[in-house]
């Protein structure tokens, strides 16, 4: 489809990127449902490997096969497919070209417990470009001991990336000994976050939908001073987006742990009010029954549609 005014706004945010990197972005913002919209929704499968198969496939047994989950994102109209380097060399040859692929160039285990994250690289540039991917993806946990690590990793990745042109999608997951367990999701910690990962020249920014908690003593006292809202999660969700470059950068938020539909789209309704640019979610899609995903998935694409 020709280009909308609003995708040629968001693709100018980016004027250092190449036109590799720019046209996986634009491949990214026109397909599915939402194409031309600027909005995105996306589906990740990478939750196997994070939490094993048993608590990620199990409430839905079809999803233990790799091509259950791709053929929902294209039968859902989703923008892109995300998932970690064997899922996609299952899927990738048959379903070239139906769907923008994401890789998911970092990933983690929940069989160690430790107060410091950090995910393992597991996939590389190469096998993203190998896999006709449009984009790779990777996690960093803002608040852990390593976090210096993963931002001067996901800097050199980013470089290779771009200069093979693909676009950078990434989980902005603040965690670890320097944060509480609510300060994970407080609102300052994640427009901090998202900061961090517009520095750190992402594309598109995931972070989760934001608490009213302010972990922050210092920025407690900013936020007060200036009387900056955050009573409502469309409030919060505004100035995450606000944080990273005014709304230059593609800021979507995951959807979580499972939970009933009613709750997922009361959710959605805030992020849209808030300016969310869309969702990445994975569990709340495809551990219900296919029929039930597809409806989810067309109701979450019809909020951030109608705004």
């Amino acid at each position: 489809m020709a280009a909308t005014e609003r995708v040629k706004e968001i693709l100018s945010w980016y004027p250092s990127d190449n036109p590799g990197t720019l046209a996986n972005l634009y491949r990214l913002l026109n397909t599915g449902t939402l194409a031309g919209t600027g909005k995105l929704v996306i589906l990740p499968v990478d939750q196997g490997f994070e939490h094993g198969p048993a608590r990620t496939f199990a409430p839905n047994p079809a999803g233990y096969d790799p091509e259950y989950h791709v053929q929902l994102a294209i039968d859902g109209g989703c923008n892109g497919y995300a998932a970690p380097l064997g899922q996609l060399e299952q899927v990738a040859g048959k379903f070239a070209g139906q769907i923008p692929l994401i890789l998911k160039l970092n990933n983690s285990d929940t069989l160690a417990k430790i107060d410091q994250p950090c995910s393992a690289i597991t996939g590389s540039v190469d096998d993203a470009v190998r896999l006709g991917c449009s984009a790779i993806g990777y996690t960093i946990y803002p608040g852990s001991g390593h976090r210096n690590r993963m931002y001067e990793d996901l800097r050199e990745l980013t470089a290779e990336a771009k200069a093979k042109g693909l676009a950078v999608i990434t989980w902005a997951y603040p965690r670890g000994a320097g944060l509480s367990k609510e300060g994970e999701t407080a609102v300052d910690v994640c427009a901090y976050a998202a900061q961090i990962t517009a520095q750190l020249g992402s594309h598109v920014i995931k972070v989760k939908p934001p608490s009213a908690h302010i972990e922050q003593a210092e920025t407690k006292k900013v936020f007060e001073k200036y009387a900056i809202p955050i009573a409502t999660l469309a409030e919060r969700v505004k100035h995450v987006v606000q944080s990273a470059f005014n709304g230059k950068r593609i800021v979507i938020f995951s959807g979580g742990e499972s939970k009933s539909t009613e709750a997922v789209l009361e959710d959605v309704k805030g992020l849209a009010k808030g300016g969310a640019f869309g969702s990445i979610m994975g569990r709340n899609a495809f551990q219900r029954p296919r029929p039930e995903a597809l409806k989810l998935l067309a109701d979450v694409q019809a909020i951030f549609k109608n705004g």
